[in-house]
């Protein structure tokens, strides 16, 4: 996978950089497995906004994908075709199931077109293939991982990310996560082996705000610039400062270093190590 830049013939190509879909073996999706997305533009079902400047944007197809693949155990599959997908930052794969089923996969990085995969509770340890934590080798990169036994794979599916598993040793397995935080996870989840495809997605520059606008994102206003009833660096004449110690989220809460995560959530006992701050990053 690589990216491209472009001759600056105007401001917007010159800051751009695009990747090059390299490994986009085709253009068009498998009917059988799309459907219609409705663009709430981050409103509930109650109609109130609660994501922030979203809106508009190009229309789109969903692609159902098959994150749990449980119910396909044993079923060897082979890669008919790598595909983009608009709804998430990885490429997606599409496989075919020695049954005759097709199904869409979160495509791993450096698989092809043509490659066998299988979903088995105890498979040889390849790109691609879906197992249990339990066989899966210590070191091992994995991705879409389950955070309960049979939920599906809900954890490590953005593009270029992957998880490490450490140990194996207590009841629980140790799994690093991409943050760095080491959380436990029963040896029975599944997990698939690789990293996530798509990994120059965060290499990418979009260049100009009317492809942010294609996306589906509306313009975003600084907080200091309202008016005191609407945030709480509003309010002043001409340009000044927030007036704060420190700066504030829309709804008044410290917007750097302040932990929103509930201290009496039920999971927290299966964190074994935070992920390290943004100090100890640097």
């Amino acid at each position: 996978m690589g990216i491209k830049t472009f001759k600056p013939t105007t401001p917007g190509m010159r800051q751009k950089v695009s990747l090059t879909y390299d490994e986009i073996t085709t253009k068009n999706p498998e009917k059988s497995l799309i459907t219609r997305l409705k663009n709430n533009a981050g409103r509930n079902n109650q109609g109130k906004i609660t994501t922030r400047h979203r809106g508009g944007g190009a229309r789109r197809m969903y692609r159902i994908m098959d994150f749990r693949q449980t119910d396909k155990l044993n079923i060897p599959a082979k890669v008919k075709e790598i595909e983009y997908d608009p709804n998430r930052s990885a490429f997606i794969m599409l496989v075919a199931y020695a049954d005759g089923e097709k199904r869409y996969h979160i495509a791993p990085l450096g698989v092809k077109v043509g490659e066998e995969i299988i979903t088995k509770g105890k498979a040889k340890p390849k790109v691609g293939n879906r197992m249990k934590l339990i066989n899966i080798p210590i070191g091992f990169d994995i991705h879409n991982l389950e955070l309960t036994e049979g939920s599906g794979g809900q954890l490590i599916r953005s593009a270029g990310s992957s998880g490490k598993l450490v140990s194996l040793e207590s009841e629980m397995a140790h799994v690093q996560m991409p943050s760095g935080e080491v959380r436990l996870i029963s040896k029975e989840c599944y997990a698939t082996i690789g990293i996530v495809s798509n990994s120059d997605h965060s290499n990418v520059i979009h260049g100009k705000a009317g492809i942010r606008r294609h996306m589906g994102w509306r313009p975003t206003v600084r907080g200091k610039v309202m008016n005191p009833c609407d945030h709480p660096h509003g309010g002043g004449e001409a340009r000044n400062s927030i007036g704060l110690k420190h700066p504030k989220t829309p709804w008044g809460k410290p917007a750097l270093g302040y932990k929103t995560r509930n201290r009496k959530k039920y999971s927290n006992i299966k964190i074994v190590t935070r992920r390290p701050s943004r100090k100890q990053k640097k």
